[in-house]
């Protein structure tokens, strides 16, 4: 059993930047590879940000890429987004997942334990 808590987000100015926090429990965290997904209101989720188990392998949505970074501390059990250049469109909210295994797909499914999610509002 899981538990995965999200924490940062908030309101900031077009251009801004947050970084958002991924604690979790469990005595097997660095076996398992982690993402990031977002969902805005009327819109389905959609991916972000993974990060294999060991922190080597990494990949993002096209929409973020070059200003999003996914990172992780297996000894502290946190999974990290940090969020640069921040646009309009980012509003949403953030939720933390952890994969089925140490490096997964995109798709939700492939996630088995979800945050409560984490809002991120970007206003001009």
């Amino acid at each position: 059993q899981v538990q995965l808590v999200e924490s940062g987000g908030g309101l900031v100015q077009v251009g801004g930047s947050l970084r958002l926090s991924c604690a979790a429990s469990g005595r097997t965290f660095s076996t398992y590879g982690m993402g990031w997904f977002r969902q805005a209101p009327g819109k389905e989720r959609e991916f972000v940000a993974r990060i294999s188990a060991s922190g080597t392998l990494r990949s993002y949505a096209d929409s973020v890429k070059g200003r999003f970074t996914i990172s992780r501390d297996n000894a502290e059990k946190t999974v990290y987004l940090q969020m640069n250049s921040l646009k309009p469109e980012d509003t949403a909210v953030y939720y933390c997942a952890r994969g089925r295994t140490g490096w997964v797909t995109t798709a939700p499914a492939d996630f088995d334990s979800w945050g409560q999610g984490t809002q991120v509002t970007v206003s001009s």
